[in-house]
């Protein structure tokens, strides 16, 4: 695996190049992979940040992406693809903007953005586990090989767990499908966009049960609750059901300061062992 420092930061690496149509162009680089796979949560991140650009484009004001929920066709290759935005619903608290990523003329990923103006001061009630807000001394660095592929994204982003919650990494079979996590870019500070990364950002929970390998998501829908505070983000992750070959995965991001600045909820394929 290349060193760090030849990643592009996650800011520089989720913006796409418009043509001015409604369409971008942008490169799926292998930093922010999974193997040979474009990591689902930075691809979510891409299409929002087309469609938020596609608003600035037109004089809208500024925009937040605040709901993104995407349907995984098939898995783009690294490379080049095009980006294809249009706005289905104009609000005046909320718009809808239809996101299709291609490659090679297929339909890859299609996905809804809903954005606003996302919440700035501390919310009335929140109610999340206890963590750390930063990784303990015995928290386990994710780099290297996994049971998906190369965790290529270390390069991009430092990702820690907590080896309590990941029986899997010592060899364990059937502790709970829940995993704690932290997460920070290696370069900048967290904006909604990397908290809808770091609502994909762990393994999956599965793993734990003993069925490893790729698990890929089939649907993913995030909402991006307010703008994150510079530090770690800590990331929550439980599963309500594995069920013959599907399983469910709910993530819950906390920033620094206690807030909740993302929740995502995907449903996947579990390997077959």
């Amino acid at each position: 695996m290349s060193s760090a420092a030849d990643a592009v930061p996650f800011a520089a690496a989720c913006v796409a190049r418009s043509l001015g149509d409604g369409t971008f162009i942008a490169d799926l680089r292998p930093e922010w992979s999974i193997g040979n796979h474009p990591h689902g949560g930075f691809l979510m991140s891409l299409m929002a940040k087309a469609a938020t650009t596609l608003l600035a484009e037109r004089g809208d004001p500024p925009a937040d992406p605040m709901v993104v929920s995407a349907d995984f066709l098939r898995p783009p290759a690294i490379g080049p693809v095009l980006l294809r935005v249009d706005v289905r619903k104009l609000g005046r608290r909320a718009t809808v903007l239809g996101v299709v990523l291609e490659q090679r003329g297929r339909s890859c990923v299609e996905a809804r953005v809903t954005v606003g103006r996302l919440p700035i001061r501390k919310p009335t009630w929140t109610d999340v586990a206890a963590q750390p807000v930063e990784p303990p001394a015995g928290a386990v660095q994710l780099t290297g090989d996994t049971a998906e592929g190369v965790f290529n994204i270390a390069r991009g982003c430092d990702v820690r767990i907590d080896p309590g919650t990941a029986g899997y990494l010592a060899g364990r079979v059937g502790d709970p499908p829940r995993m704690h996590l932290w997460v920070r870019p290696r370069e900048g500070a967290p904006d909604p966009f990397f908290a809808l990364f770091a609502g994909d950002v762990n393994p999956p929970v599965v793993f734990n049960t003993g069925r490893t390998g790729w698990a890929p998501t089939v649907q993913l829908t995030a909402l991006l609750r307010t703008h994150p505070a510079p530090g770690w983000l800590r990331v929550q992750v439980d599963c309500r059901s594995l069920q013959e070959p599907w399983f469910d995965s709910d993530a819950t991001v906390v920033d620094a300061t206690g807030r909740v600045v993302c929740q995502a909820r995907q449903l996947a394929l579990a390997p077959a062992s």
